[in-house]
């Protein structure tokens, strides 16, 4: 029988130390994922169809480059804790769940800085 109140045992973290400060993180995370999607899709919907010169003018736009560089960033490590969470739940070998976590922490960073690279090389040298 444990005598903290409700408080007491959020403040303490649980057994690991960490659970209530991830589960934040994610929902924070989730939150400014709202303005940093509709900002993406008003920056990014206009120029479907459009030619290069177009689109290279538009992410040469400073505002425009880093809003969408914040969403791949916020988008990827929002995916790799989401999926971290899915594999811990659902995977139960040693070797399974080791090489699941690193798998898809290296996809997630390896896409996201692509996404990032991408929008930086049009965004200074068009």
């Amino acid at each position: 029988m444990s005598y903290k109140t409700d408080m007491g045992r959020v403040i303490g973290l649980g057994s690991a130390k960490q659970g209530a400060e991830h589960w934040f993180g994610e929902r924070l995370k989730a939150v400014a994922l709202i303005p940093l999607t509709l900002g993406f899709l008003c920056i990014v919907a206009p120029l479907i169809g459009e030619s290069y010169e177009t689109v290279v003018a538009a992410f040469q736009n400073p505002l425009k480059a880093i809003l969408v560089i914040l969403f791949l960033l916020v988008t990827f490590k929002h995916l790799e804790e989401g999926l971290q969470v899915v594999i811990k739940d659902y995977v139960h070998g040693k070797a399974a769940l080791l090489t699941l976590l690193i798998a898809t922490k290296l996809g997630c960073w390896a896409f996201g800085l692509a996404g990032i690279f991408a929008v930086a090389k049009i965004a200074f040298s068009g």
